[in-house]
């Protein structure tokens, strides 16, 4: 098969809105890589996680489909609030999290490589 077609919510339910990268083999082998890896994330309002993530290999970019959220780094933060707002953060980087207080927050993650050698 050369293209793929699904739904976000469906098909990130069983891995936390994560839909591509290599942790799909096992369940949906065509939403297998090893190069990238794509989360659809819908947030309640007042989501937050607010545990240091452990250092991250990769590199990943968030991009804000609606509502806010507040993503804080160690050496500062970020406000994402208008539609299309992004961060990149780089291998290395810890972070936490909040979304809207009001109002559901869509985020789209997008990180690359999926599998990290070592």
């Amino acid at each position: 098969m050369t293209w793929c077609a699904g739904n976000a919510d469906v098909d990130g339910a069983e891995d936390g809105g994560w839909l591509v990268g290599h942790f799909k083999a096992g369940r949906a082998p065509e939403l297998a890589t090893g190069d990238v890896e794509v989360k659809w994330a819908r947030l309640a309002p007042g989501s937050r996680d607010d545990e240091w993530t452990e250092p991250e290999p990769q590199t990943s970019l968030c991009v804000l489909v609606s509502g806010s959220q507040r993503i804080r780094f160690r050496e500062g933060e970020v406000v994402l609030r208008r539609s299309g707002d992004y961060v990149i953060w780089y291998p290395g980087e810890s972070h936490t999290w909040e979304s809207s207080a009001t109002e559901e927050t869509t985020t789209i993650t997008i990180r690359w490589p999926s599998s990290v050698p070592g």
